[in-house]
């Protein structure tokens, strides 16, 4: 790894480098901790902040968009003790239940984070306050309609810019609603629950297809009156009991390095603390049908989510297609299944991905303008992207588009390009994987 020294600038005492150098290694070997889960990270710092008594969150995510969660919780008045751990956070907080936020005296700024607006939403929308969320540029050009319909459906005072933060809340009471999901979405879902939680009567929400089910999973072991039922979950208002939680290691996070093993002629590595929720290994699923060498041992559960350990050997892969039920199971692992997909044998084909328009970015576009540059023949569709394997990446200047999964997922592609990658504004990865450098460095260099 090379740090170019031409690119560095001081924000306040903050060094931050805009641009990567990698190289393509010869092994690819070793162990990795993975880090936080991120969707869960969030989830138990937003439920425990309105959960009746004291909880301990041990593991909890370093990233950017996390700690974007505490901030917005501390503004609305949550007693939150946050101790550093190594690559992690223990969080203590302290609650009196739904209605015990504060009034804030500033805008609720969530930076980047989606997952923290989303959630919170439903929150804010039966609290009894004024008040305005808001995020970086990047956040404030996504569209939330689709909280702000059913939200509005249930009774909410919300005002938008044309559908898009910044977002005002006023005090409104909530009744629950019957609703059908156009989109299968966790954080849609999961914004109509919580909102539900401050409602005078029950939800009764409906999927299109399973998406990951976090938020229900843990309200359950916080004595929530929840019930889901295939598709269907319903979800009766009332008060919940702060739980003591560990977060596991993010599957998210993982999928870069199962790939890199994948793909690496000599690779062979062990993820230690892995989330296996069986809504969130889709990512598993496909590369094991696309021939990958994948093995899950020491399985246990931690905090009423499935964790084990993964060995990931070199394989031969052939390409797939992807579309339907899979999508949602995947979505945010969607940009390194292409690189996945560039070195596999064959055609892959991934559809009913238009959901990776209103990411960070637009996640398809900026594939597809990374494996132009790469000379890598594929379509563009609507919704996903079509490919013939059985490619090289030759390496080149790209960029992260302001990206988490975009910066790390080609920086997987250096790892066998055929000469060096530069990525600009790499460090963008820290939103979501603040070791992610050290570990990949880690990986390369391990004999």
């Amino acid at each position: 790894m090379v740090l170019d020294s031409q690119n560095y600038y001081l924000v306040g005492l903050k060094l931050i480098n805009q641009m990567i150098k990698l190289n393509s290694s010869p092994s690819l070997s070793g162990e990795i901790t993975i880090p936080s889960d991120k969707s869960i990270s969030h989830r138990a710092a937003l439920l425990n902040s309105i959960a009746i008594g004291k909880s301990n969150i041990l593991n909890y995510s370093d990233g950017e968009d996390c700690l974007s969660t505490i901030s917005v919780l501390r503004k609305l008045g949550v007693k939150i003790n946050l101790i550093p751990k190594s690559n992690s956070y223990e969080l203590e907080i302290e609650s009196d239940g739904l209605n015990s936020l504060a009034t804030p005296k500033d805008k609720l700024f969530a930076g980047n984070s989606g997952t923290t607006t989303r959630l919170l939403a439903g929150i804010l929308s039966f609290s009894n306050f004024n008040s305005i969320l808001l995020g970086d540029d990047s956040l404030n050009s996504r569209p939330m309609k689709r909280i702000i319909d059913p939200l509005t459906m249930m009774g909410a005072n919300i005002k938008s810019n044309d559908n898009c933060a910044p977002l005002e809340f006023s005090p409104s009471q909530l009744n629950g609603i019957t609703y059908d999901m156009s989109v299968a979405s966790a954080q849609v879902k999961s914004c109509i629950i919580l909102a539900t939680l401050g409602a005078k009567s029950k939800s009764v929400i409906t999927q299109p297809a399973l998406s990951r089910d976090h938020t229900e999973r843990m309200l359950m072991s916080m004595n929530s009156d929840i019930l889901v039922n295939g598709n269907e979950i319903t979800i009766n208002p009332g008060e919940i009991d702060s739980v003591d939680i560990e977060i596991p290691g993010d599957i998210s996070s993982a999928a870069f390095w199962i790939v890199a093993a994948l793909i690496h002629p000599k690779g062979n590595v062990i993820l230690r603390n892995v989330g296996i929720n069986p809504l969130r290994t889709g990512i598993l699923e496909v590369l094991t049908k696309m021939g990958g060498n994948i093995e899950i041992f020491n399985e246990r559960e931690v905090a009423n989510e499935p964790v084990a350990d993964i060995r990931v050997i070199h394989s031969e892969l052939n390409g797939i297609e992807i579309q339907g039920d899979m999508i949602p199971k995947l979505i945010d692992e969607i940009p390194i299944i292409i690189i996945a997909s560039v070195i596999a044998k064959g055609r892959t084909i991934i559809k009913d991905a238009s959901e990776l328009r209103v990411k960070e970015t637009d996640r398809l576009l900026a594939m597809s303008e990374f494996l132009k540059l790469s000379n890598i023949k594929h379509n563009l569709l609507d919704d996903g992207i079509e490919l013939d394997g059985n490619s090289n990446f030759i390496g080149g200047t790209f960029e992260s588009f302001n990206d988490h999964r975009i910066s790390m997922a080609i920086a997987v592609s250096s790892i066998i390009s055929d000469k060096e990658t530069i990525i600009n504004n790499h460090e963008v990865a820290s939103v979501s994987y603040k070791q992610f450098w050290d570990h990949l460095e880690k990986l390369k260099i391990y004999n």
